[in-house]
């Protein structure tokens, strides 16, 4: 992790799937070795060596190895509030990156020296926040757009996700979101899929991991985020954090530190 506010820096090696999921915030990074490949808004892409690989805050995707092969990434992750306070001057307020993987060798070699900045023992902020301003905006004015409007969920389905977003702690049932949704379980489950792409249930286990990660980043205790966030005890809550963000929960923790 940096250790600087609304910045997180990761280093992956593993030839882990990940499921659909999403972040809470935008993200960029560089593959350094190895092949991955997976969904995104835009239909499957594949991202090999030397590749910038990006997503969008709650853009759904997920991630697999090619030829089951590990592969290794940097990632930089930037809260949405630190993003528009770099660049609310040079940017629209409503803006977001157009395609998941970029073949672009001047902003990989700046990614790669700005993760070198901010994974020093010791990263100069100052010098930090110039590198990534410089960096932010060469991604943002060749690869930067403005949002296509996209068609919100089903009415139904809508209500369901409303439900599990705003209270991801609490216990549910698809008894419960087809009776918000006034459907039956299986017009609930098929509608559910086809807007997100998962499950209810699996969509509830990624809120909840979202949720356990911000509890662990704010200085909770594995088991208090795991209880906090719904989860049944805390090996339940690692398992389905080492699932989506391929590190374990105590990792990421000490990491903040």
């Amino acid at each position: 992790c940096s250790g600087l506010p609304g910045l997180e820096a990761v280093a992956i090696s593993s030839d882990r799937t990940f499921p659909r999921h999403a972040h809470d915030q935008c993200g960029v990074g560089v593959v350094l070795d190895g092949g991955h490949r997976s969904w995104s808004g835009v239909g499957a892409v594949e991202a090999f060596a030397g590749d910038v690989i990006t997503v969008n805050p709650g853009e759904i995707h997920d991630g697999l190895p090619i030829q089951a092969r590990p592969r290794s990434w940097q990632m930089l992750y930037l809260d949405p509030v630190r993003l528009a306070d770099l660049l609310h001057e040079e940017l629209p307020r409503e803006v977001e990156i157009a395609r998941p993987a970029l073949r672009d060798p001047v902003l990989a070699g700046r990614l790669t020296r700005l993760f070198s900045e901010i994974a020093a023992a010791r990263p100069d902020a100052f010098a930090v926040e110039e590198e990534m301003v410089r960096t932010l905006m060469h991604l943002f004015a060749r690869y930067g757009s403005r949002p296509a409007p996209r068609p919100g969920p089903p009415p139904f389905v809508a209500r369901a996700l409303q439900r599990l977003e705003d209270a991801p702690g609490e216990a549910a049932t698809l008894a419960e979101l087809a009776g918000l949704s006034r459907v039956s379980r299986f017009q609930l489950l098929r509608g559910f899929a086809r807007a997100t792409g998962a499950t209810p249930h699996a969509y509830l286990i990624q809120q909840r991991v979202r949720l356990a990660r911000r509890l662990l980043a704010a200085g909770r205790r594995p088991a208090e985020a795991a209880a906090e966030a719904g989860f049944a005890d805390q090996s339940h809550m690692s398992r389905a954090f080492m699932r989506q963000f391929g590190v374990t929960p105590a990792r990421y923790r000490a990491s903040l530190a």
